[in-house]
């Protein structure tokens, strides 16, 4: 009890001199600011001892709660992860919905999948019959005659090359089947004095087997038998539809392309509507690059086949112009068929001479053909073309290994449209100037020259 009138006295000499200080800031006695201000002295005061307070009156001192967790807080628990980790979550999620998306839309076209090959077969005859009415209507032709005469003359075109083929098959369908007998049989002699000891018990063997699984799966051949009936009227179906979708699209291209760009979002639609020209102009070169090439292969091979005294050299060459548009693997079947005609039909000889009339010819297409007639524009990376057929082939067969290649050609030209686009984007907005704005920013006159002394 003996400090505590001590401590109440030392209280009044604060309050007192918390007093003055007030009367001076009000008087306009200001501090200097960063010194602390000398406080007039007071009067001199008798001491009044106070008396004793009531020890129930004194307030107790409040206790100061310790933050929880101790004296360090806790870290956030975004920041104890790993940089590198949360990186990889931020990739994998973005993976997954993409993933998710691809297959979503796989699944959807797998479901319309003769639609969807219809239009997109439409759309690469459009790209190869479009050259031709644009170059009808600078002529002078109206647009709806031009379109007419185009769509008819190259479906006809296309007709009479399919009919040429079934009738030449159908033709030497009987002296071929005679052909590949005897060759059957040259087949087994040259076997039997083969250095490979084959012998005469182990081809009977053989053939034995071959035609006791015929026989056993007669019911699987009538089954596939009906399926081809179904097949042959999707075929028809999936023509009627390219045949229409060809029509409308050289005839009202632009103005269904004006409609679909209305679709995109306006913050993507200049980009959109940029790359769309540039797809089309990658396509329409691609698939006349591809026709150009198809076309060169089936006549030399053809020739080759002809002076070698194959038959049907005709209809061999015909099917090695179709399977051109099949990317290394529409090479290699027809190659094969080819030289297996040639064996079955003639001799080892001469399946040896066209293997290497076919390889020659696929050669000068894979090193001087393709690079000078589609350029580097159009060129995709064999990788991406043997995983673009393989990919194509599992979602919808040689519709899929067709469309598949012009696909990917189309998507790099748009993609890298699309990147360059964005950084000159990015560069404006650094700059922060418009090319309007920039142009209408009148150039600077040059300095002129100091005056002589």
């Amino acid at each position: 009890m003996s400090r505590l009138p001590r401590w109440v006295g030392g209280l009044g000499k604060g309050l007192i001199r918390l007093a003055d200080r007030l009367d001076a800031r009000k008087a306009g006695a200001e501090p200097e600011s960063g010194s602390r201000p000398v406080p007039e002295p007071a009067p001199a005061r008798p001491h009044v001892p106070a008396p004793d307070p009531d020890p129930a009156a004194v307030p107790a001192p409040e206790a100061v709660t310790p933050p929880p967790g101790g004296a360090a807080a806790r870290q956030d628990p975004v920041a104890a992860v790993p940089w590198g980790m949360r990186v990889a979550a931020e990739v994998s999620w973005r993976l997954l919905v993409l993933a998710g998306t691809l297959w979503v839309l796989m699944r959807v076209i797998s479901a319309v999948r003769l639609v969807v090959l219809a239009f997109v077969a439409g759309l690469l005859i459009t790209a190869l019959l479009q050259p031709t009415v644009g170059w009808l209507k600078r002529r002078g032709v109206p647009r709806g005659l031009a379109t007419a005469m185009t769509f008819v003359s190259g479906f006809v075109v296309m007709g009479l090359v399919g009919w040429f083929v079934v009738w030449q098959v159908t033709e030497n369908l009987d002296d071929l089947s005679k052909q590949v007998q005897h060759g059957i049989s040259e087949l087994k002699r040259w076997l039997l004095n083969s250095p490979f000891h084959v012998t005469e018990d182990q081809i009977n063997n053989i053939a034995d087997k071959l035609s006791e699984a015929i026989g056993t799966n007669t019911k699987d051949i009538t089954t596939a038998g009906i399926e081809g009936v179904q097949v042959i009227i999707e075929v028809l179906t999936g023509i009627l539809l390219a045949m229409f979708s060809t029509l409308f699209l050289l005839y009202d291209g632009p103005r269904i392309w004006q409609w679909l760009l209305r679709l995109v979002p306006v913050a993507a639609r200049q980009g959109v509507a940029g790359a769309g020209p540039r797809a089309w102009t990658t396509l329409t070169a691609y698939v006349r690059g591809t026709v150009i090439v198809a076309l060169i292969d089936a006549i030399f091979i053809g020739i080759g086949l002809f002076f070698l005294d194959v038959p049907m050299a005709v209809p061999l060459a015909v099917f090695i112009f179709l399977f051109a548009f099949i990317p290394l693997v529409g090479a290699v079947v027809s190659g094969a068929l080819a030289v297996v005609v040639a064996l079955v039909t003639r001799d080892v000889f001469t399946a040896a001479m066209v293997l290497i009339v076919v390889l020659a010819v696929q050669q000068i297409e894979g090193h001087v053909l393709q690079p000078f007639i589609l350029g580097r524009a159009v060129r995709v990376h064999p990788l991406a073309v043997v995983l673009a057929v393989a990919a194509g082939s599992m979602v919808a067969g040689i519709g899929g290994a067709v469309v598949a290649v012009p696909l990917v050609a189309v998507t790099n030209t748009v993609v890298g449209y699309l990147h360059a686009y964005a950084k000159e984007n990015a560069a404006r907005a650094r700059l922060d100037v418009t090319p309007e704005e920039a142009a209408a920013v009148p150039a600077s006159p040059p300095p002129s020259p100091p005056p002589s002394a």
